[in-house]
């Protein structure tokens, strides 16, 4: 187990070390308690505080992460929320990934709330990644529904087990997939964040899946 100190020092290594986060970093707060890491402090644009959050999970020792981070647009990037939904909506019709016509945008000071429905996961990741890099977006929440066709719950399972196998290696020994109506719930447990994102992203990869529980616990 990696002492409170020694993951502190860790992720602010991290942190610096993305050149992403070269102009927020000193910005920010890090507090360590037992794995669970809270970041604090402003950032200037969305896109910021998700990389934030994603080196934090990078490093070892991290079992969850608490973002409290907050979007302070600078004035000469603030745009209304007219221009931004206006903005938004040509990108999402321009992204290749996102089908069109399917997903709207609304947006309440600089808050973006995707909705609509999509046949996959990967096309509703689409959907956010094209707007949370967009400037003036100070937050996103993605309500866009993943609606599909149904499949054999029994057949859904046995294909994410399959993938885990082919992905994770021996961490597929500690994952328990179980399914019912298109709801896929994960338990168990992974070594590190990626290998719980590899898991959730094989579950969602499976045909029929609309909805993924992720509750794998992060243990080294």
């Amino acid at each position: 187990m990696t002492s409170d100190i020694q993951l502190h020092q860790d992720i602010l290594a991290e942190l610096h070390w993305d050149p992403r986060l070269y102009e927020c970093v000193n910005d920010i707060g890090v507090e360590a308690r037992d794995g669970v890491i809270k970041l604090a402090g402003s950032v200037s644009t969305y896109v910021e505080k998700v990389a934030l959050e994603r080196a934090v999970e990078r490093v070892a020792g991290v079992t969850h992460v608490v973002n409290d981070v907050t979007v302070s647009v600078p004035v000469r990037h603030e745009r209304s929320d007219t221009q931004l939904t206006e903005r938004i909506t040509d990108a999402l019709a321009w992204d290749v990934e996102v089908p069109k016509n399917v997903v709207t945008a609304s947006v309440g000071e600089g808050w973006v709330t995707l909705a609509g429905g999509v046949e996959w996961q990967y096309q509703r990741d689409a959907a956010a990644r094209v707007v949370r890099g967009m400037i003036g977006v100070r937050g996103v929440t993605n309500d866009i529904r993943v609606t599909t066709k149904p499949v054999s719950s029994d057949d859904v399972s046995r294909m994410i087990k399959e993938a885990l196998e082919r992905r994770a290696d021996q961490t597929a020994a500690r994952i328990i997939v179980d399914t019912a109506d298109g709801v896929v719930t994960l338990t168990g447990s992974v070594r590190s964040f990626g290998e719980r994102r590899a898991a959730e992203g094989a579950a969602w990869s499976a045909p029929g899946v609309t909805e993924v529980r992720d509750a794998l616990a992060v243990v080294f």
